[in-house]
């Protein structure tokens, strides 16, 4: 009975050591997904930013285009 008892009171340390290491990947899984989140946004603005800025110039190059055809 004892063994017994021994071996339980064993599988219940095992058991809240690793609750802890799974509760910890968890919060790291989290924060890498937000991480991850933001770092999506951020590349979508620059992305927009970028185009908008291709769309400026390339109007802007093409009014000079049609500016240097007059003369």
């Amino acid at each position: 009975m004892k063994k017994l008892l021994m071996i339980l009171a064993l599988g219940a340390f095992v058991a809240c050591n690793d609750s802890a290491t799974s509760t910890e990947e968890t919060s790291d899984s989290l924060t890498n997904r937000v991480d991850s989140s933001a770092d999506a946004k951020i590349d979508s603005l620059e992305s927009k930013t970028d185009s908008l800025t291709n769309k400026i110039d390339s109007s802007r190059d093409a009014k000079i285009d049609t500016l240097q055809k007059k003369d």
